[in-house]
């Protein structure tokens, strides 16, 4: 079997839902229903895999790299992947990745859960908020998602005061009681530098606030620190019993090693967009098993890059959640989710995994720009 073609796929938008100002740094997020895109790799033996969209010239780049390749060497290409087809955010190699992987389950007959070994058949995903809003509102939709039957929920908390943040998870507590798992995300490590905007903890912001939510039976505090201030955050994590999450911009297997070899993270956050594929991510989470720590891979998009995680989280035993930005009604996952013929649903709290070649979904094919 040999690649023939790769194309990026522009898809139609339903409309319009609304914007929301995320607790991260950064500009407001505009929501639709259907749009963005998608990449292909089309082959000789009449199979397409599918991935995240990227950028024009990276789909060039690629044709360049991989046609006439044989798409199942998908360790390898994955190399040339991360060296040249490196991009902004998104809009990077990842999708090239991902859409191998979607070929080599199209090729088996078997969904990627099975290619990986095999796992469970559904996962939990847990709600994870957009804004940060106050601490009445957010109480308000943890008792909505909790009604729903969501089984997990993650706040983000960096408010001008520790007072603000706690009185947040008390709220949400009461709302919720102990039908709903508890995360807190304080988005300390956004940039690559010690400076960014918003409000800013130090050590002992973290360290009080991480003994306050420890009493109130937290999860875990996901990013409390700046990003590579890894010695820090260890000597954080020896302070304290809650569990310390993180790594969603960190890149390379190196630096994930260095945070397993320092107890920097109890519960690590690789994210398959920013390392170019989910084939590191599956080597990083391989270290993370072996090092006795949790794998639960970070994902802020909301569309084939979630399916991905799907498929990976199902096959490790050590991921006991996923990760699904849901802050409805604006930020609904099933806005996203529109792009998908048959795309899985949030059911009984769980997400039952495609059970299809692959990635086990399809695009809605009247989405797809002719």
């Amino acid at each position: 079997m040999k690649i023939t073609d790769i194309k990026l796929h522009r898809l139609k938008s339903l409309g319009t839902v609304g914007e929301l100002v995320p607790a991260w740094p950064g500009a407001s997020m505009r929501f639709t229903r259907g749009g963005g895109a998608f990449v292909a790799i089309e082959t000789d033996a009449g199979l397409t895999g599918i991935g995240p969209g990227a950028g024009p010239a990276l789909v060039e780049r690629a044709k360049e790299l991989l046609v006439g390749e044989n798409p199942l060497r998908v360790e390898r290409h994955a190399e040339q992947i991360a060296h040249y087809l490196r991009g902004g955010g998104y809009g990077g190699g990842a999708g090239f990745d991902i859409a191998l992987w979607d070929l080599v389950g199209k090729a088996m007959g078997e969904p990627l859960v099975n290619v990986f070994g095999g796992g469970d058949a559904e996962v939990i995903p847990y709600a994870s908020l957009i804004q940060l809003s106050t601490p009445e509102e957010r109480a308000e939709q943890a008792a909505r998602l909790a009604a729903d039957d969501w089984q997990a929920i993650k706040l983000r908390l960096h408010h001008a005061t520790i007072a603000e943040d706690i009185e947040t998870v008390r709220r949400v507590r009461e709302a919720v009681g102990d039908t709903m798992t508890v995360m807190v995300d304080a988005n300390q490590a956004q940039s690559a530098t010690p400076w960014q905007p918003g409000v800013r903890w130090d050590f002992v912001r973290a360290l009080t606030t991480a003994r306050e939510l420890e009493q109130l039976g937290v999860y875990w505090l996901e990013e409390p620190l700046p990003r590579c201030a890894f010695d820090d955050i260890a000597r954080l994590n020896d302070s304290t019993g809650l569990r310390i999450a993180g790594g969603e911009n960190n890149v390379g297997l190196h630096e994930f090693t260095r945070m397993l070899q320092g107890n920097v993270y109890d519960v690590l956050q690789p994210e398959s967009m920013v390392l170019q594929g989910i084939t590191t991510l599956r080597r990083i989470a391989t270290l993370a098993e072996a090092f006795g720590k949790s794998c639960v891979p970070h994902h802020g998009g909301g569309d084939i890059g979630v399916i991905a995680h799907l498929h990976l989280v199902a096959s490790w035993s050590h991921a006991p959640y996923m990760e699904l930005l849901h802050d409805p009604p604006i930020g609904d996952y099933h806005h996203r989710f529109a792009m998908f013929a048959d795309g899985p649903e949030v059911m009984d709290g769980v997400m039952r995994v495609p059970e299809a070649p692959g990635l086990g979904i399809e695009i809605d094919p009247d989405l797809i720009d002719p």
